[in-house]
């Protein structure tokens, strides 16, 4: 009798197993090292924009300490609709004028930031994702090469989202600055966004 109960027990764990989607079954660790590309507008109200951005992100979670180093390096410049918007302007902005544009490059980098279990924090996506990591932290931020003017106003803080659906654990991320940031007036304030392209887990890197 005990036998024929320990059957039937094991066919039920069996058949609800069978029955759990694909997604609650298949979801794996947290990898220790993610990237991808930016490609996003700045709103027009920012300053003099809107800011065309394209770039690519990198993110590596430090082991159980609850920290993470971040960077992104993009280009921004301004895109066809702010040529349109601007053509009384003294350098008569035109699309077949590159520097008109004025086309720069940022490097944004954070060590050490916290990873956060606050999700309330990040932007909602349409369709919809669910949120994988958050990190925030105070980056380091350059103009060309040099300190962003803005950095001499104060340290910004950084807010990064990780998120994803039930075909892609991690597809999606945001860059947002708060409130009170200094880059914020550069950037915006609207959330940045991008594409996870990788992701790896130490023991892959070690085979």
């Amino acid at each position: 009798m005990q036998g024929k109960g320990l059957l039937s027990a094991v066919r039920i764990i069996a058949a609800l197993a069978l029955a759990l989607p694909f997604g609650a079954l298949a979801q794996g660790p947290t990898p220790d090292h993610l990237g991808g590309v930016i490609n996003d507008y700045t709103a027009a109200t920012g300053v003099s924009g809107p800011w065309e951005m394209h770039g690519t992100w990198s993110l590596k979670i430090e082991g159980k300490s609850g920290k993470a180093d971040f960077s992104a390096v993009m280009t921004m410049e301004h895109p066809d609709s702010w040529i349109a918007l601007n053509p009384g302007l003294p350098s008569k902005p035109n699309v077949d004028n590159p520097a008109a544009r004025s086309p720069h490059t940022h490097h944004i980098t954070m060590t050490d930031a916290m990873i956060s279990d606050d999700t309330s924090v990040c932007p909602a996506d349409s369709p919809s994702t669910t949120v994988r990591l958050v990190v925030i932290g105070q980056p380091t931020i350059t103009g060309n090469g040099s300190a962003a003017p803005f950095e001499a106003k104060g340290p910004s803080t950084l807010q990064v989202c990780i998120t994803g659906g039930t075909e892609v654990e991690f597809s999606n991320i945001t860059m947002a600055f708060t409130n009170t940031s200094p880059a914020m007036v550069h950037f915006g304030t609207q959330a940045i966004h991008g594409v996870v392209r990788k992701t790896t887990l130490e023991h892959d890197r070690d085979r």
